[in-house]
């Protein structure tokens, strides 16, 4: 029975055996604790018929993990100097797929449909790079993929972000973007010890679990997106200066007055105190405002 990957001795056999060296461009920071594994498998629960998406391989700690689990692996890999590691300690599991490909340049959902078919279990679940953790999971959940949600580790401050509700520092225009599409909760918190090489911080698991329905119905989402951002432009700014600042080339201020009072939005709050169902009776007054 060979040992998991993911212990602090067979990483370093596996490292020192391929004279494989880090790119910091890549994020590269490698789980070398299986309990912390085992967890994130976990809070996926997958059963014999889930399948699952991995980004970001590296040596394939989290990849053995979901094969023991699930009926079917593709991992992203971008790094090709990984590929024939991959090859060696995946070797054990026929189930897994890798394949060398940038995500944020994939179609992911043809790659659903090539290798899981129609109608299956699928979750993302993977140990994300810090650096393009939110253009990844936006990617994900804007594409509409038959995902049931993603279990993904990233920073810390990314995931208390994502997770925030109103009236909270971390709460903004990430946070309503993430709950629009799924609910977010972090779950699990990840000290920098288990990592080789040590990020410069902590790390955290966040659980997504996309909705049947978005939480408001609005005309045009990417208005709607717009008009968050804006709200958020200036944190110290109230919600009528700064959608005044960003939305003049579509409004002028007499009609957003207009618009925030429709909303029943006082002029004089500020974006992190709307909830997510305000900001969509905003965008949808402001919406017929611009027609």
């Amino acid at each position: 029975m060979t040992k998991d990957i993911a212990t602090p001795s067979r990483t370093k056999e596996i490292l020192s055996k391929y004279g494989f060296s880090f790119k910091k461009s890549l994020g590269q920071n490698f789980l070398i604790d299986t309990n912390i594994l085992h967890n994130i498998v976990d809070f996926a629960e997958l059963s014999e018929q889930s399948c699952a998406i991995e980004i970001g391989p590296g040596i394939g700690a989290l990849t053995e993990q979901l094969a023991k689990r699930a009926k079917k692996v593709v991992a992203f890999e971008i790094d090709q100097r990984l590929l024939p590691i991959l090859e060696d300690t995946l070797s054990p599991y026929p189930n897994v797929k890798v394949i060398h490909q940038d995500v944020l340049k994939a179609d992911v959902s043809q790659v659903i449909k090539d290798e899981f078919g129609e109608n299956q279990d699928i979750m993302v679940v993977a140990n994300l790079p810090y650096y393009v953790t939110t253009p990844i999971l936006m990617k994900l959940l804007e594409e509409g993929l038959p995902l049931r949600g993603i279990v993904v580790m990233l920073q810390k401050e990314v995931a208390d972000r994502m997770a925030a509700g109103p009236n909270t520092k971390d709460y903004g225009s990430l946070s309503i973007a993430v709950q629009y599409y799924t609910e977010a909760k972090t779950v699990m918190t990840v000290p920098k010890t288990v990592f080789v090489p040590q990020p410069n911080v902590d790390s955290a698991v966040i659980r997504l679990t996309r909705r049947s329905q978005p939480p408001v119905q609005v005309e045009d989402e990417d208005f709607f997106f717009e008009v968050v951002r804006s709200s958020f432009a200036q944190r110290r700014k109230t919600i009528l200066n700064n959608l005044s600042n960003n939305l003049s080339k579509k409004l002028p201020k007499e009609q957003i007055l207009l618009a925030l009072e429709e909303a029943d939005v006082a002029p004089e709050r500020r974006g992190e105190s709307l909830s997510i169902q305000e900001f969509g009776k905003l965008s949808e007054a402001l919406y017929r405002a611009s027609q």
